[in-house]
């Protein structure tokens, strides 16, 4: 799978997702300090899916109606950066398939993805 890593995003979490085999193309090391609209413009004209802790996609996604080729939105506050580098990357391998041309949020406890309408514990169970 292909994604786009904000330059929001801890270095860890990038270097694990190569790390698992994923191509992981990393704004700071292409285009630091792009607006956001160009960074989703990016992502999908290298259909990648967009990872990033920016509420503000969700506005470019839900409001302003952009289309993306999904976005995971990961709000993991008052963790290591490794911890959370572990739990995106689980999140992800558990549930790849259901982040194409979705807006996903991962917490540190649930994951919701717009794809299935529903969400799963992180961990593996889903609701």
């Amino acid at each position: 799978m292909k994604f786009l890593a904000d330059e929001n995003l801890d270095r860890q979490i990038v270097e694990r997702l190569r790390l698992d085999g994923h191509e992981t193309l990393y704004v700071v090391e292409m285009e630091p300090g792009i607006p956001d609209d160009e960074v989703l413009n990016l992502a999908n004209n290298e259909g990648a899916i967009l990872l990033t802790s920016d509420k503000d996609f969700g506005e470019l996604v839900f409001r302003l109606r952009r289309i993306a080729t999904g976005v995971v939105l990961i709000r993991l506050f008052g963790l290591s950066a490794n911890d959370r580098a572990e739990i995106v990357a689980n999140a992800i391998n558990q549930h790849a398939d259901e982040l194409l041309g979705a807006f996903t949020v991962i917490s540190r406890t649930y994951a919701h993805s717009t794809n299935s309408r529903r969400s799963w514990r992180l961990g593996g169970s889903r609701n």
